[in-house]
C-alpha cells in the first residue's frame, strides 16, 4: 500500500470512530430480532469505486459470506457498515449479480441491497428505498478517435451503437437518444468496457464519479460529460438502501443511521473509496 492509500485507510479510519462515537445501539433495535442479529446485504463486488472484491483483509474490509477468502471493498460497503453499527447488527456481505440482488431481497436472502441502486419508479414498486445516500451524474465513455469523442449532446449520438448495463438505468437512459442503435445490454460494467475495449460498440454508458478508475485503466478511452439540459434525464438523485415493503422498521432507522453521516464525511469516505479501488 503506498503513502497515498496509507492516508486515505487511516483518515477513514479516523472518520468511523468519530461516526460511531456517538451511536448509541450496542444491541439490536428489539423490532429487528428477526434478523438474528445479522444485516445481510447483497451487492455485486464488481462496480468500483461503490464496491469491488479483494483477496486480502484489511481494517475497512468485509469478508464476502459466499466467496471463500475474499472480501468486499468499496463505498457501499463502509455505508453498510455504518448501518449495521448503528443497529447494533453484524454485517454480512453476500456477493450477487446485479439482476438477483432485488429477487434475493424479497425472498429473504439478504435483508439489504446497498449496491450504488437508484430508487427508480420501476423499482420502488417491487422493494422501498431509504434516502440517497450518493446523488450520481451520467454521461458517455467511446474510444479515442471516435467520431463521437467531441460530442457535446446526447443526441449527437444519433446512429451511434451504445450499449448500457441490463437492469440498470445505464441501459434504460438509452432510449432518450432519438434514433440510437440501443445494443442488448450486458451483465456487468466490466462487461460494458470490455466490448467498447474491442470495438463491439461505439459508446457505453457511465457514472461520471466512475470515470478516473476508468481512464486509469484504459488510457485509449474518452471520457464525456454534458452539460445540464444537454445530458440524461435520470429520475432520481442517486444511490440509495434497498429494501422489503414490509421492513417499516428497518427503513426508518436506516434512514436514522445515514442521517447520523453529514455531507463532508460522505465525500472523504467517497474520496478514499475513489483512491482505493483497484485499476
Amino acid at each position: 500500500m503506498n503513502t497515498t492509500r496509507r492516508f486515505f485507510a487511516l483518515f477513514l479510519a479516523l472518520i468511523f470512530v468519530l461516526s460511531f462515537a456517538a451511536v448509541a445501539s450496542a444491541e439490536p433495535a428489539e423490532e429487528l430480532a428477526y434478523l438474528n442479529g445479522q444485516l445481510r446485504v447483497g451487492m455485486e463486488c464488481a462496480y468500483a469505486p461503490s464496491n469491488w472484491q479483494e483477496s486480502a483483509a484489511s481494517g475497512t474490509n468485509v469478508p464476502i459470506e459466499n466467496v471463500p477468502g475474499a472480501y468486499a471493498e468499496g463505498y457501499d460497503v463502509q455505508i453498510a457498515r455504518i448501518i449495521a453499527d448503528y443497529l447494533g447488527l453484524e454485517l454480512v456481505i453476500v456477493k450477487m449479480d446485479w439482476d438477483g440482488l432485488i429477487p434475493a431481497l424479497n425472498e429473504g436472502q439478504i435483508d439489504a441491497i446497498i449496491a450504488g441502486m437508484a430508487d427508480t419508479a420501476a423499482r420502488r414498486e417491487a422493494i422501498n428505498f431509504s434516502d440517497p445516500y450518493h446523488s450520481t451524474i451520467y454521461g458517455m465513455m467511446v474510444n479515442a478517435g471516435s467520431p463521437y469523442e467531441n460530442a457535446t449532446s446526447i443526441q449527437d449520438f444519433s446512429g451511434a451503437s451504445v450499449l448500457g448495463q441490463r437492469d440498470t438505468m445505464l441501459d434504460v437512459v438509452i432510449d432518450q437518444i432519438e434514433g440510437v442503435n440501443h445494443l442488448t445490454a450486458v451483465s456487468s460494467v466490466p462487461d460494458m468496457i470490455a466490448r467498447l475495449n474491442q470495438g463491439a460498440c461505439d459508446a457505453i454508458t457511465v457514472n461520471m464519479e466512475s470515470v478516473p478508475v476508468y481512464l486509469a485503466a484504459n488510457p485509449d478511452f474518452v471520457a464525456i460529460s454534458f452539460a445540464e439540459g444537454d445530458g440524461f434525464d435520470l429520475g432520481f438523485t442517486g444511490s440509495c438502501v434497498g429494501l422489503r415493503q414490509s421492513d417499516e422498521a428497518l427503513l426508518a432507522l436506516a434512514n436514522e443511521a445515514l442521517a447520523t453521516v453529514d455531507q463532508e464525511t460522505r465525500d472523504a469516505m467517497w474520496d478514499t473509496a475513489v483512491n482505493n479501488q483497484p485499476t
